[in-house]
């Protein structure tokens, strides 16, 4: 699985922790104000100047690319951890609730998937790599609906996840009766 942020992390060390800073508190605030969030509050809950937040993101698109690329590495990584552990089924379930959950709470992400699919290519290609070994291994244990494929089950996931719930109790329940429809 490639590393979705390995060209735009700095190489030296104190770079890199300030990018991997500003990338932490930039996550933190969108999903406390939203995207219009205000960088000046970015660069303060990094501990850095503006002028360093600039350095590492010419513009608030910038900022919000890697952290949309972040998320979705993280996603991504998961899929890899589940890959080869247990029931195949069940690593799937695992990891489309990682999906639903991560997309249900983070703007950035549901953005990018669901209104604007185009807007993040790579990123789109490495969630769907991720997430179709899982769907096929799923497949071949006979688990999966066989007429399935990681594009129906990515749009599902998206449709869950863009959902307005009561509570996380309801987003939950929904979620499980979806993962029966998608059962064999």
């Amino acid at each position: 699985m490639p590393d979705l942020l390995a060209q735009r992390r700095p190489h030296r060390a104190d770079a890199a922790r300030n990018f991997d800073a500003l990338v932490a508190a930039a996550r933190e605030v969108f999903a406390e104000h939203g995207g219009d969030a205000s960088m000046d509050e970015i660069a303060r809950r990094a501990g850095v100047g503006n002028a360093t937040l600039y350095r590492n993101f010419p513009t608030r698109e910038a900022l919000v690319e890697v952290v949309y690329l972040s998320e979705v590495q993280a996603v991504c990584d998961h899929a890899e951890r589940l890959a080869g552990a247990g029931d195949p089924f069940e690593a799937l379930v695992e990891w489309l609730r990682r999906l639903v959950e991560v997309a249900g709470t983070k703007r950035v992400l549901i953005e990018g998937l669901a209104f604007n699919p185009g807007a993040y290519p790579v990123a789109r290609e490495a969630l769907y790599e991720a997430g179709g070994a899982l769907v096929a291994r799923a497949r071949e244990a006979g688990r999966v609906d066989p007429g399935l494929d990681i594009d129906d089950v990515m749009r599902f996931a998206i449709g869950v996840s863009v959902g307005v719930y009561r509570d996380d109790d309801q987003r939950e329940r929904v979620f499980q009766a979806a993962m029966k429809g998608i059962g064999a």
